[in-house]
């Protein structure tokens, strides 16, 4: 076979494969991202469903913080809300961060509240906080992880081609913006 007829077909097969390759690899991504995505998912819902027994507990002591109290539900039910697939990332992350606000300040309360600090209950539900908020955000370094690799390669040439032909679009970042919500909620027990 003459090597022109050969180098030929080698180039024509990669020009065919090359751009499904390149394909099937965004699908994957996508796919890695939706699910480092749930992970976050499931440690946000486990959280939003702490905040109200966590209320709960610090109420029995400190009944006379109640705008305290009606401002960390309201955080509370505006993160719940913003798990909507409609609602973007970054406003998903905003409501996340409001929320972490006020549940530092709640938890800030509760250190003034020695009988609520020896309280079974609330420091099994403040251990469990931390331990959420520790699995948050490793869930949203891993997706973070994911969508950087992604970005990477869909903003890189050839793979830019594929990306923009077939609609792979920017994926934004789950980021903490609030210098006081980027550390979990701690007290000293």
């Amino acid at each position: 076979m003459d090597p022109g007829v050969l180098v030929a077909i080698v180039v024509a097969v990669a020009v065919v494969f090359a751009p499904i390759y390149t394909y099937n690899r965004f699908v994957a991504q996508r796919a890695s991202m939706d699910a480092a995505w749930a992970g976050i998912d499931v440690e946000l819902q486990r959280r939003h469903d702490l905040v109200p027994n966590l209320v709960r507990s610090v109420q029995g002591y400190a009944a006379h913080e109640r705008a305290l109290f009606e401002q960390v539900v309201e955080a509370r039910n505006r993160a719940v809300a913003s798990v909507a697939p409609e609602v973007p990332v970054t406003d998903q992350a905003r409501a996340e961060d409001a929320l972490t606000e006020r549940l530092t300040g709640l938890l800030v309360l509760a250190e003034g509240y020695p009988q609520l600090r020896a309280d079974r209950v609330f420091l099994d539900l403040q251990r469990q906080l931390v331990e959420t908020e520790d699995r948050i955000s490793a869930s949203r370094r891993l997706y973070n992880l994911e969508v950087a690799a992604y970005e990477r390669r869909r903003q890189a040439f050839p793979s830019n081609l594929v990306a923009s032909a077939f609609g792979f679009d920017r994926r934004p970042l789950f980021e903490i913006l609030d210098a006081a919500a980027r550390h979990a909620p701690h007290v000293s027990a």
